[in-house]
């Protein structure tokens, strides 16, 4: 039996990179993967990826997996999102917050609207699913939150480099979700739920780190398969709740300190 037999896991950003990598993971290792994202069909992004390709990649390597459209960015259809999941496949064991929506400028012009969207689909969206989810998971005694993060989630330190001058708002958004994780994760710990924020160790290249051209603006930085970050997820979404619980942690390094590598 794999590691999430039995288990109903949500991932939202499911359509391309991390999240789809992590659904694709999480289905073989035996979850029923509730797969959402607004990116369903070819040509409704300019990006590569969409939530049709990773149903169809889980359920050909003999996984479980049901697609869910949604734009988390309206709460109404986050609202519809739960009821759907929970309708369909029932409450779920598992919630991954992955999807984001990243603008990269400085402060001075960032548009305001930009930025309640990025706050909406990275803070508010992953507390508004984690409201409506928690319940089935406090009363069973019983669950898994994990909120992806980001080093941009750190303070800049000296020597500071334009490359990072444009990282604010997006670090700001990841800050306040891994506070949120590790509150959370206080108020849920008698109830057998646990909630961790996790971050690659390095840049994943994903459609959007090209768009926004990062390996080019952060030469020298580390690149990371996506398979280590869904390794990590699948770690903090089957490990013990009363021990493995209220962590800001880093995939690679994660993965060394339980002894495990991407499958």
């Amino acid at each position: 039996m794999g590691k999430l037999e039995g288990k109903i896991a949500v991932v939202t950003g499911a359509s391309r990179g991390i999240g789809a990598e992590i659904a694709r993971r999480f289905g073989a290792a035996g979850a029923t993967v509730a797969a959402t994202a607004r990116t369903t069909e070819a040509g409704q992004s300019p990006f590569e990826g969409t939530l049709g390709e990773t149903v169809e990649a889980i359920e050909r390597a003999g996984g479980k997996a049901c697609p869910f459209a949604a734009d988390l960015n309206r709460p109404e259809d986050r609202e519809r999102l739960a009821s759907e999941v929970q309708r369909t496949l029932g409450d779920p064991d598992i919630l991954v917050n992955n999807a984001a929506v990243t603008f990269l400028l400085p402060v001075a012009t960032f548009p305001r609207r930009r930025a309640d969207v990025m706050f909406e689909i990275q803070v508010l969206a992953p507390m508004d699913l984690a409201q409506r989810f928690l319940p089935a998971m406090r009363e069973r005694k019983s669950g898994w939150i994990l909120n992806i993060s980001s080093g941009a989630a750190q303070h800049p330190r000296e020597p500071f480099t334009d490359g990072m001058s444009v990282f604010t708002v997006y670090g700001m958004c990841k800050a306040a979700l891994e506070r949120f994780s590790t509150g959370l994760a206080c108020e849920v710990k008698a109830d057998g739920v646990a909630v961790n924020a996790l971050s690659p160790a390095g840049l994943v290249p994903t459609a959007g780190t090209g768009a926004h051209k990062l390996e080019e603006q952060m030469p020298g930085v580390a690149l990371e398969a996506p398979a280590v970050m869904a390794e990590a997820a699948l770690a903090l979404c089957s490990g013990d709740p009363g021990k493995l619980s209220g962590r800001v942690v880093y995939s690679q390094p994660l993965l060394d300190e339980l002894g495990r590598s991407p499958a």
